[in-house]
């Protein structure tokens, strides 16, 4: 099995001075590391993951290049990344879609989370929020939208990055909470999400404030209410869930970096490797990327790799201070 020098363990293991101290010299890495991205560009795992990576690439002396393989709700890339040799040179951002979700569905999954993957570190706690069209709806308040979903069972349609993703879930738990029967219509990534709820063709999503701030301001989309306890900074006249009837009602999602199976490990810690670990901490909530990441709504989940560890083997609820709502019974 492959492992990183003792050297270059006991450097990560100080963040601070692995952001002081690129790594030119270490063993590892010597070629470019590729990061897949398992969703189409645009939405917010590639748009988180286009921010983290030219930091780690200075760090890393080496170029961090990021590809996207989209496809069956993110799995498909990280599927790909658990069939890589553990060498450090392939590494992934997963979500809680592939790792915390996907794992309950009925289909079964091409990869194991604890057996074929090397958790890292998590790096963002992502609150959501529901963005109706305004293509195909008439409709300016959550309320309003509730009482049509209620009163047509069956006629509209909501898009998810794809079965089991997040956003799916958190569309489908928000039609059980309102009691609603509203139509799955998955998409590879949330880029085509945007898309088709631009166009009308879908009629409510649930992403990211950032994301769909763009689309409220083009005037093709409207942000009805942020499914958490307190009101976003960056849409802050949208109301919460709680606001508008739904307290028990809470929707996120979370990203971490991944790599395959057998990448090293670090002392006391089975099946934990670091070899990002400190880098992913430092880079995520300081310098430029930690101005940003308020501005773009993401808050940071990054207290290492025992954390990540934890939300694979114990559940996606062992990550700290994130809740969620209410899961279908064929989601558990």
């Amino acid at each position: 099995m492959p492992s990183l020098p003792l050297r270059r363990r006991a450097i990560l293991a100080s963040p601070a001075l692995a952001l002081a101290t690129p790594l030119r010299a270490q063993t590892w890495p010597t070629r470019p590391v590729r990061l897949i991205v398992p969703f189409a560009p645009g939405g917010g795992t590639d748009v988180t993951t286009r921010l983290w990576a030219p930091k780690v690439s200075e760090i890393l002396g080496q170029p961090v290049v990021v590809e996207n393989r989209a496809g069956a709700g993110g799995v498909i890339g990280v599927d790909f990344v658990s069939k890589q040799a553990p060498t450090g040179d392939v590494l992934g951002m997963a979500t809680l879609s592939q790792i915390g979700l996907a794992p309950g569905l009925p289909q079964p999954l091409p990869f194991d989370p604890v057996r074929d993957l090397t958790p890292i570190a998590p790096t963002v706690f992502v609150p959501v929020g529901l963005g109706a069209t305004r293509r195909a709806l008439a409709v300016n308040t959550a309320q309003e939208l509730i009482t049509l979903l209620r009163d047509n069972p069956g006629k509209y349609q909501y898009g998810s990055a794809g079965v089991g993703t997040s956003g799916h879930i958190a569309c489908a738990t928000f039609a059980r909470a309102i009691g609603a029967d509203v139509v799955h219509v998955p998409y590879r990534g949330s880029g085509p999400v945007f898309a088709a709820l631009a166009a009308g063709e879908v009629h409510y999503t649930f992403d990211i404030a950032s994301l769909l701030k763009p689309l409220e301001e083009a005037g093709t989309a409207k942000i009805l209410f942020m499914a958490t306890d307190e009101r976003s900074s960056l849409v802050p006249a949208v109301p919460t869930a709680r606001e508008i009837g739904l307290p028990d009602y809470k929707a996120y999602s979370w990203y971490g970096v991944f790599g395959p199976a057998g990448l090293p490990l670090v002392p006391g810690c089975t099946h934990i490797a670091d070899p990002l670990g400190g880098v992913g901490i430092d880079t995520m909530t300081t310098g430029s990327i930690g101005a940003i990441r308020p501005k773009i709504g993401i808050d940071p989940r990054v207290t290492g790799p025992e954390v990540m560890y934890a939300a694979v083997t114990e559940g996606p609820h062992s990550l700290p201070a994130v809740p969620y709502g209410k899961v279908p019974s064929r989601f558990r």
